[in-house]
């Protein structure tokens, strides 16, 4: 009888994150695919071939486990059915272990977004504070470099500007691997620092801000539709490092997004054509980001001066007058400052992406 209500309350639950996650959906998707990819003529176009073979290896991987836990509990409601008590202690031990594997399944609630399973793009500013700003934008960069490595996701360095004295003024990457945005989108926002002051001699208390935003990588116009029209696209010289290798032909991009004023330049030394692509491809998840942030529809309602701002502090990480870093929306904190600006920032996301299941 134990078992028989410890697998009723499993299959409800299995049932239900099959349909929040649309399972079904996903294997109905799986099957288009198959049916394409063995078509010989998909290889006349290698990347979109590529595109749709990588998409339905992800399919598999995330529905096979579905599938045998759904056949696994199917298999137990037939031994139940046979009412041998010697049995029982296995058909235990199998339903155990099936409520350990939805367990782990249901982690994939944590990415329903619609772009939580896509690459991202970070970018981090240092705030008003000179050298003091800039260090601590150097000291975000480097930890998200170490959990990245961590995670075993891939960062492409896109743009970088260093501090005159220490740190960067603003850098960039491009961020690969599994659920890129969903793990990193809880990073968005205002961080700030509060420490005793290396860079002045009186080594007074200091306070600085850093702003990172973390935006989803859209590489066409399929999700977001941006009109020509509302977009100014200005070229510039690239500033180069200095010296003999200035690029002095007009490299660099500026796109201007007209209805929402927002701005994105690319000048890494690239191709005009490559740093237009790029830099479209950040609008197009500068874009999508608000989208998210306003609830709005579509991005012909998106609303001016309405996104991610100095004002949204979202992190305080204190080295002075005690040690704690503290995420202010989910309250969560922990004490070895040290180890989080390491990159052990796993803590924080999953108290974040728990918040957001609930």
């Amino acid at each position: 009888m134990q078992n028989q209500k410890r697998l009723e309350v499993l299959n409800t639950e299995f049932s239900s994150v099959w349909e929040k996650l649309d399972v079904d959906g996903k294997l109905k998707e799986l099957k288009e695919l198959e049916e394409e990819v063995a078509k010989p003529e998909i290889w006349l176009n290698p990347e979109n071939a590529r595109e749709k073979n990588e998409k339905l290896a992800r399919l598999k991987e995330n529905t096979e486990d579905w599938q045998i836990l759904k056949v696994q509990i199917s298999d137990i409601k037939e031994l139940i059915s046979l009412d041998d008590d010697s049995l029982e202690e296995e058909i235990a031990s199998q339903i155990t272990a099936m409520e350990n594997t939805l367990s782990e399944l249901k982690q994939a609630l944590r990415f329903t977004g619609p772009y939580d399973h896509n690459n991202a793009i970070l970018r981090i500013t240092s705030g008003a504070g000179g050298t003091e700003a800039m260090d601590w934008a150097g000291m975000l960069e480097r930890m998200y470099l170490r959990f990245f490595e961590k995670k075993h996701f891939k960062s492409t360095l896109i743009e970088r500007t260093a501090g005159e004295e220490a740190g960067i003024k603003t850098a960039v990457y491009e961020v690969s691997g599994e659920d890129v945005y969903g793990t990193l989108k809880s990073e968005h926002g205002t961080h700030r620092l509060v420490r005793l002051s290396p860079f002045n001699a009186d080594n007074l208390r200091q306070t600085s801000f850093s702003l990172v935003e973390v935006l989803p990588v859209i590489k066409a116009d399929n999700d977001i539709k941006i009109d020509e029209k509302d977009l100014r696209i200005d070229v510039y010289h690239s500033g180069g490092h200095g010296g003999q290798s200035v690029n002095t032909t007009n490299s660099a991009v500026r796109i201007t997004h007209l209805p929402t004023n927002t701005v994105v330049a690319i000048q890494n030394e690239r191709s005009q054509l490559q740093n237009k692509e790029k830099a479209m491809e950040i609008l197009r998840g500068k874009l999508a980001q608000m989208q998210i942030e306003q609830r709005a529809e579509s991005i012909d309602k998106l609303r001016a001066g309405e996104s991610a701002s100095w004002g949204q502090q979202i992190k305080n990480y204190v080295m002075q007058p005690y040690k704690l870093v503290k995420d202010t929306r989910t309250k969560y904190e922990e004490t070895d400052v040290d180890a989080v600006l390491s990159g052990k920032i796993e803590g924080f996301i999953n108290a974040y992406l728990d918040s957001e299941m609930v």
